[in-house]
């Protein structure tokens, strides 16, 4: 268990069909589900999946208490694939998967050695796609598309992994886009532990890269992802610009980001100190421990227990009921 600063741990997607959407990103991109979630009183389900990095053995069965105990102390960051019940019965398309006009969310990623040989066995294996590596003006690299129409970028690694054990990919981004990057960059960075290990300026736009790396790197660790913020520049100055969230009724897809942090009061009364809003309050609702802020730009960021608060690795705790 890491202890001390904010770790990211997930980004959550809602999907429309878990006996697709798992199998696809275990069985294409090499991902492992760590461990499964049912809340039948509430009529959802949730599956956290990660890119386990070389030599992790001993991975506990998901739904397990070990499973849970694993996933609230895992210091990596899993995709938080979330199913509401009943969707996988409708017809065509369910969630929105962003990149349409006023969309906050644009993508996943996952890093590869070789990204045109990689997604020409991704096309054999059915997988289609956005944009292939050799189209477009920035060639070698690729959006495919996941079964809910989700973007995913596959971008090459700086330096060949595969042969040194890792998988043919790793999770690698998330991509936010943001209409002031410099209170975005402040919240991540000075609330959340976060550092910009880069970034790159275009005429129209500017990227940042935010890692959970020691202060002052200037690269993610290889089995560990960015937060990719997009600025288009110009946003700033517009007082009426908004980004939807993905939350919104009509354009809810991506949901939120998630950090564990060692103490979920603190870290909500530091930030409500700091003049930032909540969107769940520790102790509001029926699971109380875990709590939702906002960011700059109004996207939802858990604030989750790490180690959880019983021996089973809870990391919320119900309300009692009146007798």
């Amino acid at each position: 268990m890491v202890s001390g600063k904010p770790t990211w741990q997930q980004s959550m997607l809602r999907i429309k069909d878990p006996k697709v959407s798992v199998p696809h990103y275990e069985k294409i991109y090499g991902m492992t589900l760590l461990d499964k979630l049912d809340f039948p009183e509430m009529k959802f389900s949730l599956y956290f999946m990660a890119s386990l990095p070389p030599g992790t053995k001993n991975v506990p069965k998901p739904g397990t208490d070990e499973a849970h105990k694993y996933l609230w102390s895992y210091s990596g960051t899993t995709l938080e694939l979330t199913h509401n019940y009943g969707t996988e019965k409708e017809e065509g398309g369910v969630y929105h998967p962003g990149n349409g006009k006023g969309d906050g969310f644009g993508h996943i990623a996952f890093a590869c050695d070789d990204v045109y040989k990689t997604c020409e066995e991704l096309e054999k294996q059915g997988v289609s796609f956005k944009k292939k590596p050799n189209e477009g003006r920035m060639k070698g690299l690729a959006f495919a598309y996941d079964p809910d129409m989700y973007w995913v970028e596959i971008i090459k690694r700086g330096t060949p992994l595969e042969e040194k054990g890792y998988g043919t990919f790793t999770l690698k981004q998330t991509m936010l886009r943001v209409k002031d990057p410099k209170p975005t960059l402040e919240f991540y960075t000075k609330y959340f532990g976060m550092t910009c290990v880069s970034s790159k300026k275009f005429n129209d736009f500017s990227l940042y890269f935010l890692a959970c790396a020691k202060p002052g790197a200037t690269e993610a660790d290889p089995d560990k992802p960015v937060l990719e913020l997009t600025h288009n520049h110009g946003t700033e100055s517009d007082e009426s610009f908004k980004h939807n969230t993905g939350n919104e009724e009509g354009k809810k897809g991506f949901g939120h980001v998630g950090f564990l942090v060692d103490d979920v009061y603190a870290k909500c009364k530091e930030l409500k100190d700091a003049g930032y809003k909540m969107k769940k309050e520790p102790d509001g609702g029926s699971m109380k421990g875990l709590a939702f802020a906002l960011d700059p730009d109004g996207y939802w960021v858990e604030i989750i227990k790490r180690g959880g608060y019983d021996d089973k690795g809870t990391p919320y705790y119900l309300e009692k009921k009146s007798e």
